[in-house]
Formats: C-alpha cells, sequence, structure tokens
C-alpha cells in the first residue's frame, strides 16, 4: 500500500573513504566508516526525521518539514566534526579524511514499504553531486518553508543544472558557522571593464567555453561534473565556478585544495575551503600547485566580448 505526503527528503554523503581503506587497510577503514555513519545517523531520529536508509558511506531520511531537515544537515556536520576531534575514533587520523556533503529538497513523495519515490528524491540525490566538502545545498522549495530569520544563513547558488533534468533547480548553500564563505578579491582587474561574458576552460585538448545559464559549474573528476577531468588526483567535485553579479568566483570543494596562478604574476593562490574573484586568465592546479610536476593543471580565460561559438574539442586554446 502507497501513500503520497508532502516532505523535506535529505541525503548526505561521506567522502573520502576511498582514501581511507587505501590509508588505513580495509578492517580499521571499514570500522571507522561504519561507526561515522551509524553517528550520524542517530542524529535524524533527534531532529524529527525518519531514516529511510543508510548507503554504505551516506544515508537518506525524510521530514515532516524543511526547518527540521536543516536542523538534521546542522547536526549532521556537528556530529562529524565532534567524531573526528575524537581520538578514539580517529583510528590513526583516518576520520580527518572524511567529509560530509549534504543536499535536501521539498515536494510530494510516494511511500511505498519504507521507501520514498518522486521529483524530490530525484533532485536531492543528484544535489548532492555538486555540494562541496563539507556543504549543505538545498532547494528554493526548502528554503521557503523556513522561517525568515532562518534564511539568512543560506547564500544563493542562482540555478543549478541537474545531471538528467532539462529544467535547472534554484539551489541556496548553507554558510556554517566558522566558515567563511565570502570570495577574496585576488588581482587588479582593469578598471572600466565590462562584466565578463563568458570563462572558457581548457585541459589537454579539451576546451569549453561557459556562459552565465551554465552556473554555477562544478569541475571534477565525477560523472556529473560540467567540466570533466579525468585524473585520479582530482576530486569528484573538486572546485566550482559562481556567477556572482558582474564577477566570476571559483571556490575549492576539496581535500587536498585549488591553486590559481593568474597570467603574468609569479604567486600562486592556495584555496582551502576559501573563494577568489576569477579575471583576465591564467592556471589552476587540482590537488597542488601549477608549478609542480604531475599535477593536473586546468586553464582559464575569462571573456568580456561575443566570441565563437561553444567547442567541446578543438586545438590547445593557451600556449
Amino acid at each position: 500500500m502507497s501513500s503520497i505526503q508532502r516532505r523535506a527528503v535529505l541525503f548526505a554523503d561521506l567522502r573520502g573513504s576511498t582514501g581511507l581503506y587505501e590509508s588505513i587497510g580495509n578492517a580499521q577503514a571499514s570500522e571507522v566508516v561504519t561507526a561515522t555513519v551509524n553517528a550520524l545517523a542517530r542524529r535524524v531520529p533527534a531532529t524529527g526525521g525518519v531514516l529511510v536508509k543508510t548507503l554504505g558511506d551516506g544515508l537518506m531520511a525524510v521530514f515532516p518539514s524543511g526547518t527540521s531537515a536543516v536542523d538534521c544537515a546542522e547536526q549532521l556536520h556537528e556530529e562529524l566534526d565532534r567524531l573526528t576531534a575524537r581520538r578514539e575514533v580517529l583510528m590513526q587520523g583516518g576520520a580527518r579524511r572524511l567529509q560530509l556533503q549534504v543536499s535536501a529538497a521539498w515536494g510530494e513523495l510516494v511511500e511505498m514499504g519504507g521507501d520514498y519515490f518522486g521529483d524530490a528524491v530525484n533532485v536531492a540525490a543528484r544535489l548532492i553531486d555538486h555540494a562541496g566538502d563539507n556543504e549543505t545545498l538545498i532547494t528554493a522549495e526548502v528554503l521557503r518553508t523556513l522561517p525568515p530569520q532562518r534564511r539568512d544563513v543560506f547564500r544563493s547558488l542562482d540555478r543549478v543544472r541537474l545531471r538528467g533534468r532539462a529544467e535547472p533547480v534554484e539551489v541556496h548553500m548553507l554558510s556554517r558557522r566558522g566558515v567563511d564563505t565570502a570570495p577574496t578579491l585576488v588581482g587588479d582587474p582593469a578598471q572600466g571593464m565590462p562584466g565578463p561574458v563568458a570563462v572558457v576552460l581548457g585541459w589537454g585538448p579539451l576546451r569549453r567555453r561557459f556562459t552565465a545559464e551554465h552556473m554555477p559549474l562544478v569541475i571534477g573528476r565525477g560523472a556529473g561534473s560540467d567540466m570533466l577531468i579525468d585524473d585520479a588526483r582530482v576530486s569528484r567535485a573538486h572546485c566550482r565556478i559562481d556567477w556572482l553579479g558582474a564577477t566570476l568566483q571559483l571556490s575549492d570543494l576539496s581535500i587536498n585544495g585549488t591553486f590559481v596562478r593568474f597570467t603574468g604574476e609569479d604567486e600562486v593562490l592556495s584555496l582551502r575551503r576559501g573563494s577568489c574573484t576569477l579575471h583576465g586568465s591564467g592556471e589552476v592546479g587540482l590537488s597542488g600547485s601549477p608549478e609542480d610536476p604531475g599535477v593536473a593543471v586546468m586553464h582559464f580565460e575569462v571573456q568580456h566580448a561575443p566570441a565563437i561559438d561553444d567547442e567541446t574539442r578543438a586545438a590547445p586554446l593557451f600556449p
């Protein structure tokens, strides 16, 4: 027997478990991951939700309101922080490699045999691919269910294109206490320069041009990435470019960091959970400085005038 309910659906995913198995061995890594997921799962009923299922290194839950889902998201992050700080759970430092991504959507769900189905489930499941380490992303529908004072801690990421979905989804990111989400302006863009019209990204022979309608875009080795970088050293969702007003902001989402060097400058900017304004052209090192050998390096160029049509593969754009 099935029933239809309006609920908030939440997905949480631990990242870093693969590296954990490699670094401390299968037995210890399995113990750390299992203990961590179980501890996170206990926060679901504590915030008024129903645990639908655990998913290896993650979980799915439903909540009667957007407020309870956001409460749970905040407590999940706090719980992982607490576990990371506990020596007995660190397992020789292994738990410090784990990061948490959370996503939530609101809508009409079909409950059948204890599981839930519907568009909101699909949106939340795919939205988590766009979340950075220790980030929570929610849809505009969830945001609208929150009281006004709770909305102030969210920053709009505008509309996000999700894999397999024709219409983009309006998304907001939770700004956690103690985490600086404000972008840093680096360099001195030319005074009077009009706002950007596009950014061109290049990796090897691959070149792609993105405009405002593509933003925000995720760069990484995950199948759902907007700019796919097929390199084992690159995180599944390594960094993200947002179109904020008249600027392009690059934000690090990874464990190992994103490094930027602007053309004509010697300094390499290290972004570790931080952001910077993109201007001109330059190089982005994924997990290491672009000066280091063996690092996956992506080139970028911010365009301020109409350019040629999009090309998905061409001769290298950058020398």
